[in-house]
């Protein structure tokens, strides 16, 4: 399962950002990833945050994991529109349920901006999620994420210094964490923790992944 970050801070132009916003540079990666990945793996899509703003409303199952996902992932996240606060962890958790995952091995990829912002726990909930799963994975890919300075008072978000707190869900149940920052990162990401890695004729740029 995909799960995809559909905040507002996600149609945000800032000097981070550049001329782009986030979601559409995210969508361009998704669009080169997923044709590269739909033969070897069947996805599912969730995404969060469309609704009202402010709102923590907007949890979202697009559909389970499905044989040649590509073309419907994509149509899915270009109707996005972001808006909305940030659910990490019930976002997770609905995924992982879509998959049975007390019972069955999952594999949740998470593609963020930024860190919970609608209460949850995530390093709380990926313990407790770990210690419940057959066999889950949860891997988090950061885009152009950093921890948000006003959650200075969260004992978790404390842990990780500069990172953002969605580690924890990586670090918890053996998945990757992967810091992008261009679109050629993200593509990138999305193929290793998709299972697919492809190397093609030339360089490609450097991204550090983290295994704890």
């Amino acid at each position: 399962m995909i799960v995809f970050d559909g905040s507002a801070s996600m149609a945000e132009i800032t000097l981070e950002t550049g001329p782009n916003t986030r979601i559409a540079e995210a969508r361009q990666a998704m669009a080169q990833a997923m044709p590269l990945v739909e033969e070897v793996r069947r996805i599912g899509l969730l995404t969060y945050g469309p609704g009202p703003e402010g709102s923590c409303e907007g949890i979202r199952l697009r559909f389970p994991p499905i044989d040649m996902a590509a073309d419907p992932v994509i149509e899915a996240l270009d109707m996005l529109d972001p808006n909305g606060l940030t659910p990490l962890s019930a976002a997770v958790e609905e995924a992982a349920e879509v998959m049975a995952y007390r019972t069955q091995p999952a594999i949740v990829v998470l593609v963020t901006d930024g860190n919970e912002t609608c209460g949850g726990t995530p390093c709380a909930t990926s313990r407790r999620m770990a210690e419940a799963a057959a066999d889950l994975t949860i891997h988090v890919i950061g885009f152009r994420a950093a921890r948000d300075f006003f959650l200075w008072d969260n004992p978790e978000q404390q842990e990780f210094g500069r990172d953002t707190v969605a580690k924890c869900f990586a670090d918890r149940t053996g998945g990757l964490f992967v810091s992008t920052e261009t679109v050629d990162e993200l593509v990138d990401a999305l193929q290793a923790t998709l299972g697919c890695l492809v190397v093609g004729e030339g360089p490609r740029p450097r991204i550090e992944f983290a295994r704890l």
